[in-house]
């Protein structure tokens, strides 16, 4: 009897506990309408587009001043409507977890939503929270974390692990520089970042030189971008420029400035976090807005004034350009004249180094005043322009005078390598093969040369690929 006496009351609070259960869940559907989990799982790509309490989309942006800052951007749901940043000085075991060794600073958050029509996309309903970490010493090791700031780790992300630059301006450093991602990311571009990781895991930072996605206001695809990088968004601080599909009928996407935490020191008006200066070391680096440029006489302007302003006053030894359309091309019928005409006079007064492109989805690289003196050696260089392609969508080209090297029909990432006298290139295919490569050195004068190295592979063309129909 004593049995049966514990047995029939326990069947009976389990049955009404799933009872109680089932009501909870019925109660939560009608509440929630069309936002409870069921209806997510019906979207295929639920996990990449919908937020929930715990933060993703974790990116870290370099500031003006990278040696002692840095910027950091996160999403959750709505419910999480606070954002806080925890740091700490990186500890050989969990010490930095102890009273005292950690500092939070509180996040600006955005409450966002946007609906992607274009696609038939589901409304999603987001907070976006951004924020500056000041204060800390060069050449440091730091763990961070992004949450709501409760007690509990479940709302909190992972403990991340980031390095700020030294003050030796001297000292090398190295940066990965992507052409358009744009389609296909999560299947057909993740490698390739990820690839470029594992051969440069000390990678300083990453530049993204537009088109980082297909649809400017796509949420499955920017989902897809986030997930290919994972946590080396969160560990390698990046920084990007617009593309034209970042912009919808003149309008820059809606997510890039919730999503991203770029300067905000370049010209005032629409180009915010698209045009910015960052010195890095001993190079100047300049985002372009090129789209902006292009189409508003306003905006180019403003831009073209901005950027003689910061290339006269420049006093590091390295200058680079990163936009998206390219100043030379490597096709016809893909001209940007406006953009050249704007921008080449500055970039020749002013010796610019480096300007690394995208947008042709080819490759080429070359440099417009070189002139040939023996096979490998180019005395008295120019600018050196690159146009480069990381995503799997692809086009032809045509050979041209200003270009050293070019390919199709391949997915390339470019590791970059600065020191104080010498500039090294070296672009790399997904299975890490050298396509491309060179040494630009620069004296005390001023006076450049640039010495071309030898690539492990032949150049590659469409043609080699692709049947005649």
């Amino acid at each position: 009897m004593k049995i049966t006496f514990v047995f029939v009351p326990l069947v009976f609070l389990l049955a009404c506990s799933s009872c109680r259960g089932q009501s909870r869940l019925d109660q939560t559907s009608k509440e929630h309408g069309h936002t409870h989990y069921p209806s997510f799982s019906e979207v295929a790509a639920h996990k990449l587009i919908f937020p929930s309490k715990v933060p993703d989309r974790i990116i870290v942006n370099l500031t003006e001043d990278s040696a002692h800052s840095f910027a950091v951007n996160w999403r959750t749901d709505q419910q999480m409507s606070v954002g806080y940043v925890e740091v700490a000085n990186e500890t050989h075991g969990p010490d930095f977890l102890l009273e005292g060794n950690r500092r939070r600073i509180k996040a600006t958050t955005q409450i966002f939503e946007n609906e992607n029509t274009r696609d038939q996309e589901p409304l999603v309903k987001g907070a976006y929270h951004a924020a500056l970490v000041k204060g800390l010493q060069p050449g440091t090791t730091y763990v961070y974390r992004v949450g709501d700031g409760s007690e509990e780790d479940a709302t909190w992300s992972e403990w991340f692990q980031l390095e700020t630059p030294g003050t030796d301006d001297n000292a090398p450093f190295s940066f990965i520089y992507f052409g358009d991602a744009q389609n296909d990311v999560k299947s057909m571009w993740s490698r390739v970042v990820r690839k470029s990781y594992k051969m440069m895991p000390n990678v300083d930072f990453m530049l993204h030189a537009g088109d980082l996605i297909n649809h400017s206001e796509a949420n499955v695809e920017w989902g897809e971008w986030f997930h290919a990088g994972g946590y080396i968004h969160a560990t390698v601080p990046s920084i990007m420029t617009p593309g034209n599909h970042e912009y919808t009928k003149g309008k820059l996407s809606a997510l890039w400035r919730p999503q991203f935490n770029l300067p905000l020191n370049g010209p005032s008006g629409p180009t915010k976090e698209t045009c910015y200066a960052i010195d890095y070391k001993n190079m100047k680096l300049v985002s372009i807005d090129a789209i902006s440029l292009q189409r508003d006489e306003d905006s180019r302007m403003a831009q073209v004034k901005w950027l003689d302003s910061v290339l006269a006053n420049n006093t590091k030894k390295w200058t680079t350009l990163t936009m998206h359309y390219p100043i030379f091309s490597t096709a016809k019928g893909r001209n940007n004249k406006k953009l050249r005409e704007s921008l080449l006079p500055l970039i020749n007064k002013y010796g610019v180094d480096l300007v690394l492109q995208g947008h042709d989805h080819t490759y080429a690289r070359g440099a417009a005043t070189n002139q040939k003196d023996g096979m490998n050696l180019f005395e008295d260089t120019g600018t050196v322009y690159a146009v480069s392609v990381s995503g799997p969508k692809m086009y032809e080209s045509q050979d041209q005078e200003w270009m050293e090297r070019r390919g199709e029909f391949t997915q390339l990432f470019q590791i970059i390598t600065v020191n104080s006298d010498t500039i090294t290139y070296q672009a790399y295919t997904p299975l890490g093969s050298l396509y491309d490569a060179f040494d630009l050195v620069k004296d005390q004068s001023g006076k450049k040369k640039l010495i071309n190295r030898e690539p492990e592979i032949p150049e590659r063309f469409k043609r080699d690929f692709m049947k005649e129909k």
